[in-house]
């Protein structure tokens, strides 16, 4: 059997705090991430080569009637029993803090939560057990439009600034203060929350900006530091999640001509949802690029 061909044993750690299982595309909206590619994978997964090792959830009532018991895992720290080539993360950046480096001793790991690196010694340890290990540590684009682009910048160290802005309803936050203060006030215009390096925003906003943790990851020549984000309110915007990406290049010596790239990415979302519709298609996307591609950080 082709390594194309052979069938990849996958476990999700983080199943939500929704109840129900994802019957139609017109209810993934609502679900949790790890409930849509848990049943991505027992629905579809024969097609594309995949089945379900296990699945993780911190309260494991959530699982019963949607996960066959044999599939659901107690205790996390028993996974290597269930033998995934690949664990997908989407719980917390603390799982992939305590987890993740134990993860990659033995499978591919996708990170779901990327503002996990936005504590150095995180990033570190995860870079240097992929490269140990040979497991490949992946980082889902998710809404973050011309990732590779700009991962192909860093490489080259063209890229010289990149400044990404997230506007969405203040219900579609999940914050701390001092910034969750100040949306709780932002209902009647549009209110700028933060503004400055995604490092400083990650423990302020661990659920919101994980694709501002990506584009830090994506850009690695400029990093968690110098790596730019905002994040905006407006109450304007029930149904939208709106990511405005800036990029910068080099400057012609001769001209002064400045190489810049601006993109808008408009995601319908429900009402209070933190995930916007079209990252759920995404994030499957980007587990099915998940076929180990050797000892390194791999955006997919």
């Amino acid at each position: 059997m082709s390594e194309e061909r052979k069938l990849r044993r996958v476990g999700i750690v983080g199943y939500g705090n929704l109840g129900g299982n994802v019957t139609s595309c017109f209810l993934l909206f609502q679900t949790h991430k790890g409930q849509y590619l848990s049943d991505m994978i027992l629905k579809e997964g024969s097609h594309f080569n995949l089945e379900l090792a296990f699945v993780w959830n911190r309260r494991s009532e959530k699982m019963e009637n949607n996960i066959p018991a044999d599939l659901q895992l107690e205790d996390l720290n028993q996974f290597k029993e269930k033998h995934a080539d690949l664990i997908v993360e989407v719980a917390h950046p603390q799982t992939v803090k305590e987890y993740g480096e134990e993860f990659l001793r033995y499978a591919d790991f996708m990170v779901g939560s990327p503002t996990a690196f936005a504590e150095l010694e995180t990033e570190t340890r995860l870079r240097k057990a992929a490269e140990t290990s040979g497991k490949t540590l992946y980082i889902p684009s998710g809404a973050l439009w011309g990732a590779h682009d700009i991962q192909k910048m860093a490489d080259r160290k063209t890229l010289k600034h990149l400044k990404v802005t997230m506007t969405k309803h203040p219900d579609s936050f999940k914050l701390e203060d001092p910034i969750k203060e100040l949306n709780e006030k932002a209902r009647e215009k549009r209110t700028v929350l933060y503004n400055g390096s995604v490092r400083s925003l990650c423990s302020l906003a661990p659920n919101n900006v994980n694709t501002m943790a990506a584009a830090a990851m994506a850009a690695h020549n400029l990093g968690f530091d110098n790596v730019h984000g905002c994040l905006v309110a407006d109450p304007s915007l029930p149904d939208w999640h709106i990511v405005d990406i800036e990029v910068t290049g080099p400057t012609d010596e001769k001209t002064g001509q400045i190489f810049t790239v601006k993109t808008t990415r408009q995601n319908p979302a429900s009402p209070a949802a933190v995930t916007g519709k079209a990252t759920y298609g995404s994030f499957w996307s980007s587990l099915l690029l998940c076929k180990g591609h050797g000892g390194r950080v791999f955006l997919c």
